[in-house]
């Protein structure tokens, strides 16, 4: 994960903006938790994993069935590749989904002694999961700090004008490089939330948006 933000004149303004808009939507939002449900760090790896290209409630679904099926790595280490196909086939892309995440939990298995790890140089050698799966386990397990690229994320960070890069590694940077790394998990957090429920894609709710008074409004 990059390092901490760039102090000084410009961005210390841009920064005091960043924390008030964190500070109110932490009004609206005062739990930051994972949407995804899970009952361990692997089932949370793999959840983010499924969550690819699809919604959280879509991969909510399948969830129970599948861990049911499979509960850890050691079980899903050994699944039947159609089996888990048809498990996850709602969620799409489902027979690359389920090789990644038949061959993460092997990895774990095989290379970290059934444990899920707690870096970001290990977890994104696991296969299916790059920088934004682990920095949902780094930060909703671990509680280090992750700075955590999804779409809304990207899109929000943008109209809010503290980002200009589509890339999210690019992205990243330029937040990490606002924010001090203590910051990084609720910004993630409060801003995805903001873009699913106000800052939407399309039709944006800005007559109801607590931040309509600091917001550039740029629309990317």
């Amino acid at each position: 994960m990059p390092g901490g933000r760039v102090e000084g004149g410009a961005w210390d303004f841009v920064t005091t903006r960043f924390i008030d808009v964190l500070e109110r939507l932490e009004l609206e939002f005062p739990e930051q938790r994972t949407l995804l449900e899970h009952e361990s760090p692997f089932q949370l790896l793999v959840a983010v994993i499924l969550s690819a290209q699809t919604t959280d409630e879509q991969v909510n679904r399948v969830l129970p069935d599948l861990f049911e099926r499979y509960p850890g790595p050691d079980e899903l280490a050994e699944a039947d590749l159609s089996d888990v196909e048809g498990i996850i086939r709602s969620t799409g892309y489902f027979r690359s989904k389920a090789k990644n995440i038949v061959a993460a939990a092997r990895a774990i298995r095989d290379r970290f002694d059934g444990i899920v790890p707690g870096t970001m140089e290990e977890l994104v050698t696991i296969p299916g999961a790059g920088r934004k799966s682990a920095g949902v386990v780094l930060h909703h397990i671990f509680g280090v700090p992750a700075i955590i690229v999804d779409t809304h994320f990207g899109r929000v960070s943008r109209r809010l004008g503290f980002a200009a890069a589509r890339d999210p590694a690019v992205l990243e940077r330029e937040i990490a490089a606002i924010l001090d790394p203590e910051e990084w998990g609720r910004a993630s957090m409060l801003l995805n939330y903001h873009g699913r429920r106000t800052c939407t894609a399309r039709k944006p709710s800005c007559d109801s948006c607590r931040l309509l008074d600091i917001c550039p409004r740029v629309d990317v």
